[in-house]
């Protein structure tokens, strides 16, 4: 697997693995043998956030990398968290699960995938993005994850300008001389890059959408194409014309010093993706 360094010191698997998914739609069965996977193919780069699972992701994760830590690169976010309906959900989930496949079979052909309702919306909460917030949600993270430290700390697609900005980098300044986190960055849809355009360099890496076709991708690739990144939902959008193949292919080729992070969790897909990193 080729490696690439977003920052010094930090080697990340070209191909990045997007926990979103883990104890939500996929069960803890299904999760643990993609990891497994995941880790014996050279995927070493494992993206989390506090909301994923419904709050339960990190904690999973964190047990099967335990004996791992230092072959594994851990990102995290903070901003968005599971509320107390998610505790409700926990003793559901395998119905939950098994209404949502027949739902997206019901809308494959007569309706596009995020006309679906969105199950998790109703189960989420935004915090307030300051330090106290920002602290506790660090600790909460390095606990559930059983780790002394984060490799990356994400700000989680907030949806207004970051009006602390300036102590949020203070506080992630100081997280970095205790050793708690290594690099600290932004993690937002590219619809909203504008709300941040006055303080996206002061970060360490940017973390955005981004799918081959999509009508700002050339202009991303002009800006930002050589540079590190951490890129999500290479696949949504963009060229229908294209095949997953094929724009998995071109994000590599505009973007080789970046890491593509992707949702996988069939041998098959996580194997053929693993060979158009190399």
């Amino acid at each position: 697997m080729r490696k690439i360094e977003l920052i010094k010191g930090i080697e990340s698997s070209a191909l990045g693995f997007g926990c979103a998914p883990i104890m939500g739609s996929v069960d803890s069965k299904k999760a643990k043998y993609a990891i497994e996977c995941a880790l014996d193919n050279g995927i070493n780069h494992f993206d989390l956030a506090r909301s994923y699972g419904y709050g339960e992701a990190e904690k999973f994760v964190g047990k099967i990398v335990k004996y791992k830590r230092d072959k594994v690169v851990l990102a995290s976010k903070f901003g968005i968290y599971a509320n107390w309906k998610a505790n409700l959900l926990k003793p559901v989930k395998p119905l939950v699960r098994y209404a949502r496949e027949n739902l997206k079979k019901e809308h494959n052909k007569e309706t596009q995938s995020s006309q679906i309702p969105k199950i998790a919306d109703h189960f989420h909460n935004r915090l307030v993005l300051r330090k106290t917030e920002m602290l506790k949600s660090v600790e909460k993270s390095l606990r559930e994850l059983n780790t002394d430290y984060l490799d990356y700390l994400f700000i989680h697609e907030p949806l207004d300008t970051l009006v602390y900005f300036d102590e949020l980098a203070e506080l992630a300044e100081i997280f970095k001389k205790e050793g708690k986190i290594r690099g600290w960055g932004l993690a937002y849809m590219q619809s909203q890059q504008s709300l941040h355009d006055t303080y996206l360099n002061k970060f360490d890496v940017l973390q955005f959408n981004n799918s081959s076709g999509t009508f700002e991708y050339d202009d991303v690739v002009k800006g930002r194409g050589l540079m590190s990144n951490i890129i999500f939902s290479p696949l949504n959008g963009g060229d229908k014309n294209k095949s997953p193949k094929e724009k998995f292919n071109k994000i590599f080729e505009d973007f080789p010093n970046s890491v593509v992070l992707c949702s996988m969790f069939d041998e098959k897909h996580i194997i053929e993706n693993v060979k158009l990193a190399y």
